[in-house]
């Protein structure tokens, strides 16, 4: 999941602009929170808690838009089916900031962000079976039920096991409560069924993706989301073959995976696409054959590619959540085979359109959550090519901090237009 494309020029004034946005008035964040949608966890959010003793923590809450603060929590013993995780390193993902933002329609004030970590177990619920205190896992926020039943887990066709998600995006537990509090007693709203920013979280085990004791935590959180869906988005959704031509529109972290997995694939030409020419040297280095700027000319983006491969590039890839971004993606595919992947998230009340001529010559649009990962089943072997060094993934980490109280830090870190992943240790 990814934040909306940003341009160089919009980084740098946002991270000038940081320490005004910590300051802005309770009123002004009530008003942005009411202008995008963004509702105030529910009164009646209740705290429950298992059989086991609460632990008491630091985590960084977001009480508001733009409002971010290290705050003691309580966090709650695992109730049945549930486990509770000692939360190592988070990669911050664009998708954090833009619910912070106040973005994100399904977003609740206060609540715990995060979701790119790695985490060890450090107690389970009754009937948890799947691992257990010691284990290293990444927590997903595409849950793996597994069930016999469950139809979306069954098929090859899809990841999006349905069996949490009322309760996911309502920021509670299965169960309808939350296991964080304040240390006043506040009830504070889960997220993404992960809620990473503490250290210590409780999440569902059909979200627990049991790995390798040898990984590295601090670098393996990143297949929590960001890395992991670039390479499903090019593997599973697109199937990018040897020899073929591929476009990828925006060149954060996300977009880059992508470009490192077409190139794995033996993609003939890699186009990397991206309004801040500084992206051009990195681009190359994970893979890509030619850089654009859409800034640099007055023809749009779309035209140009067309103009440069004759009838549009194979497989196009959109990593940067903008509505305009995506339609020029599917205008750049291959006239009667091309195949366009939304990757970004756009922001509410957003919409996408071409015309329907488009489609009639045989481009297909597609969009892809978590590459298409089945989290429990395929995470591990990706954790394990990483490795035994098949999928280099350190160059993504361009920033490391320590400290819940430095996720702030984070967070203008990737404001900035130099930001790849940035790790925060716990």
């Amino acid at each position: 999941m990814l934040r909306p494309l940003l341009t160089s020029t919009v980084f740098a004034l946002s991270r000038a602009l940081a320490p005004q946005r910590r300051a802005l008035t309770n009123a002004a964040k009530n008003q942005r929170r009411q202008a995008s949608r963004m509702p105030e966890s529910e009164p009646g959010l209740i705290w429950a808690t298992g059989t086991g003793e609460p632990i008491s923590c630091k985590a960084a809450v977001a009480f508001g838009v733009d409002d971010l603060r290290p705050t003691d929590i309580v966090v709650a013993a695992p109730k049945a089916g549930e486990v509770r995780l000692k939360v190592v390193a988070n990669a911050l993902c664009h998708t954090d900031i833009y619910t912070l933002e106040g973005s994100d329609p399904e977003g609740l004030f206060p609540s715990i962000l995060g979701h790119e970590a790695g985490a060890i177990v450090e107690s389970v619920g009754e009937g948890v079976t799947s691992v257990k205190p010691g284990d290293k896992v990444i927590p997903c926020y595409t849950p793996q039920c597994r069930e016999a039943d469950c139809i979306f887990c069954a098929s090859p066709k899809t990841n999006l096991c349905p069996k949490i998600r009322g309760t996911q995006g309502q920021g509670t537990m299965p169960d309808g409560t939350t296991r964080f509090k304040a240390a006043d007693g506040t009830p504070l709203a889960h997220f993404m069924g992960c809620s990473t920013f503490a250290e210590y979280t409780v999440v569902s085990e059909i979200s627990c993706a049991k790995i390798s004791d040898d990984a590295d935590l601090e670098t393996v959180c990143m297949l929590g989301c960001g890395v992991a869906t670039g390479w499903g988005a090019a593997w599973k959704t697109a199937n990018v073959e040897e020899g073929a031509s591929v476009a990828v529109f925006g060149c954060g972290a996300v977009g880059l995976a992508v470009i490192q997995a077409a190139k794995i694939r033996g993609a003939r030409r890699i186009f990397a696409i991206d309004v801040n020419d500084d992206k051009k040297a990195v681009a190359e280095e994970f893979g890509a054959t030619d850089f654009l700027n859409p800034t640099d000319e007055d023809t749009p983006i779309q035209q140009r590619l067309v103009a440069e491969t004759q009838w549009g590039v194979d497989y196009t890839f959109d990593c940067t959540g903008n509505v305009e971004v995506m339609r020029a993606a599917l205008e750049a595919a291959h006239r009667g085979w091309g195949v366009s992947v939304v990757i970004g998230v756009a922001a509410a009340g957003k919409e996408i359109a071409t015309r329907p001529f488009q489609l009639v010559t045989g481009r297909t649009w597609k969009g892809t959550a978590f590459g298409g990962f089945k989290s429990r089943d395929e995470v591990p072997p990706l954790v394990d090519q990483v490795l035994n060094g098949e999928l280099p993934i350190d160059a993504y980490v361009t920033h490391r901090l320590s400290g819940v109280e430095n996720t702030l830090g984070a967070v203008d870190a990737l404001h900035g237009g130099d930001c790849l992943r940035a790790v925060v240790s716990y």
